[in-house]
């Protein structure tokens, strides 16, 4: 799948609606990569123009800075601004919430001051301006997974939820959710340490809520989520029965061709 470069968009004077931010998980992780995959056939199909950084694309920083390292994080960011201000970038469009979040909320700080929108918002407006075109409902039950930099981060609980109610009829809520919603264990850089011996892991706690619900399918919208929630099924040995999308994919099932 062939994916515009910003630069080359830049140097043939086009002007994309939006820069998107792959991250750190969807570049390297296997799982989370076919969560960018999904969303760009899904901007090519609604016509929304694109381009990404490439080789060019350093991680945000996040993970740096919430374990502490302020100086590696402050580097990260000024290298991060000064090239996506020297290509004029004014929207971002992110994948990952924590790295949706960091730009939105922190970059500012040093100088980055850009329009940053998850993807569970653009594809909801998508979907509602039928540039997304989706065919009947399905009957199975869905649970949806409230990732933390996007829900009680940012308070964004809405929108992907109207995402899965265009595509189920019944969407069952776990027992926190919300702003109540239980991390999947990976936040603050925790996805990077081990958790304490003799205490059960946040993902596992998690995926009993997820298996209390009775759904077979769960939306995310987070590549962390996805992995530790993978990781937590695959523990409790529920990975055969109940299956992990990320929004985009789910869309993508459901789209009327």
């Amino acid at each position: 799948m062939e994916v515009p470069l910003w630069k080359d968009l830049v140097d043939r004077g086009e002007k994309p609606e939006y820069l998107l931010w792959v991250g750190c998980a969807c570049a390297y992780d296997l799982s989370a990569q076919k969560m960018i995959r999904s969303l760009v056939k899904l901007l090519n199909i609604a016509g929304v123009t694109f381009g990404i950084l490439g080789d060019e694309e350093q991680c945000t920083g996040d993970p740096a800075r919430r374990a502490g390292n302020e100086f590696v994080f402050q580097m990260l960011a000024l290298q991060n601004i000064e090239l996506l201000n020297s290509y004029g970038v004014e929207r971002i469009l992110c994948v990952c919430p924590h790295c949706y979040n960091v730009l939105k909320n922190e970059y500012p700080d040093l100088g980055g001051t850009y329009e940053v929108v998850h993807y569970s918002t653009l594809l909801s407006e998508l979907i509602r301006q039928g540039r997304l075109s989706i065919g009947a409902k399905s009957k199975e039950r869905i649970t949806y997974h409230d990732s933390c930099y996007l829900g009680r981060g940012n308070g964004e609980y809405e929108a992907p939820r109207e995402v899965v109610r265009a595509l189920y009829e019944e969407l069952t809520e776990m027992e926190r959710s919300r702003e109540r919603g239980l991390c999947c264990g990976a936040g603050g850089a925790q996805m990077f340490k081990e958790e304490e011996t003799g205490t059960k892991r946040v993902s596992r706690q998690r995926t009993e809520e997820i298996i209390a619900t009775g759904a077979k399918i769960v939306a995310l919208n987070c590549p962390y989520c996805k992995i530790m929630l993978s990781d937590g099924l695959n523990t409790a040995d529920a990975d055969t029965q109940v299956k992990l999308y990320d929004l985009s994919e789910l869309i993508l099932q459901h789209l009327d061709e």
